[in-house]
């Protein structure tokens, strides 16, 4: 095990390798967007990522004092400040605020990056990718394809809204799990392992999506009839949105003012569930925890089919894609034994058992 101090356990636990990887995606992008003359734009039109992620661990950091703070000052009410105090000196020194905004920085960049070359992928590389995958994934259905299976299988009333409410789940989960990796955890280790992880993740999704360019079954022209029976949901309302965008963005790409995210090969949807379930049993969280993780890339899977979102073999890479990520983020984070991936959990990671007491209600 590596000193405290060391240079090498330094960057292990503060995002080293998830700030490489986007400080290399920004460079792609800006190379890119100067040789196919593209813009770069905040990925977040409504809300600036900027200011929605910050805002998503500050609330987290909250959520994490506030509640702490009320219950031991609960019979004392003058006392707030003093425990106010206490609460942040013991769960936010200033190592664990480096930490906290040092990886949600790092991990932003990735993402804001991610976004931009995403949209860049139809302009890189003009190839589709559709009539391939539909073949490939008719062969391994034998003959069928995977969403009229599901369709049949399910049917196509409440299993639309039940699969669309997931889709949108999902993509609420990424930022929350991020919150709670960088917030909650005390273990810097874990919480640099994840990050580091999806960093990982959006780093391989943009490569992918650049070679292999690919708009999913729901927007390609020999299948899209094949969706035409599920009802009006939140799915289909951002299935359109986003197709708007993407038609805006490929007639005037400065014009339009935002940026085309359809790309469907590998699915990231499910590469990042994957990621999330390894890292969770990779590090002991409870059980109730492990088994909800697995049971929703369960649903993920079904729900990405179903709604057409990507081919069978999108979801194959994806796995494939969100298995090896953690399994390089655990080779740079330190939380490894020669090759084989495990959590590593020094003392100093440790909450301290006076603070453990002291929040624990009933004690």
């Amino acid at each position: 095990m590596h000193e405290t101090g060391s240079l090498r356990t330094v960057v292990e636990r503060n995002f080293g390798a998830a700030w490489l990887t986007g400080i290399a995606m920004v460079v792609a992008t800006f190379v890119f967007a100067a040789i196919g003359e593209l813009p770069v734009r905040d990925p977040d039109s409504l809300i600036p990522g900027y200011i929605r992620f910050p805002a998503i661990v500050l609330g987290a950091i909250a959520l994490d004092i506030v509640p702490r703070v009320a219950w031991r000052a609960r019979r004392a009410p003058r006392t707030v400040g003093r425990h106010w105090r206490d609460v942040l000196r013991e769960r936010w020194p200033a190592s664990h605020w480096r930490y906290a905004v040092g990886g949600v920085t790092a991990w932003y960049l990735c993402y804001a990056a991610f976004r931009n070359l995403k949209s860049m992928a139809p302009f890189i590389n003009e190839k589709s990718w559709d009539v391939e995958f539909a073949r490939i994934d008719r062969e391994l259905w034998f003959g069928q394809e995977p969403a009229t299976v599901l369709h049949d299988l399910f049917g196509t009333g409440i299993a639309a809204h039940f699969f669309s409410t997931v889709y949108f789940i999902w993509i609420a989960l990424v930022p929350v799990s991020i919150a709670i990796a960088l917030v909650f955890t005390r273990s810097t280790r874990a919480g640099s392992w994840y990050v580091t992880a999806v960093a990982f993740d959006w780093a391989l999704g943009a490569l992918f999506y650049i070679l292999f360019p690919s708009v999913g079954p729901v927007y390609n022209a020999q299948q899209r009839g094949v969706f035409d029976a599920l009802p009006e949901t939140y799915n289909t309302r951002l299935a359109d949105s986003m197709w708007d965008d993407r038609v805006a963005v490929l007639g005037d790409r400065f014009a339009s003012g935002t940026l085309q995210t359809i790309a469907a090969f590998p699915s990231l949807h499910v590469g990042i569930m994957v990621t999330i379930c390894l890292v969770v049993s990779y590090i002991g969280l409870s059980r109730w925890i492990r088994i909800t993780a697995w049971v929703f890339l369960g649903l993920t899977v079904l729900a990405t089919i179903y709604l057409g979102w990507h081919f069978f073999i999108d979801v194959l890479a994806g796995a494939a894609l969100g298995s090896f990520t953690v399994w390089a983020a655990a080779m740079v984070t330190g939380n490894r034994v020669g090759l084989r991936p495990q959590l590593q959990r020094p003392v100093e990671d440790e909450p301290a058992s006076v603070s453990q007491e002291a929040d624990a209600p009933g004690r």
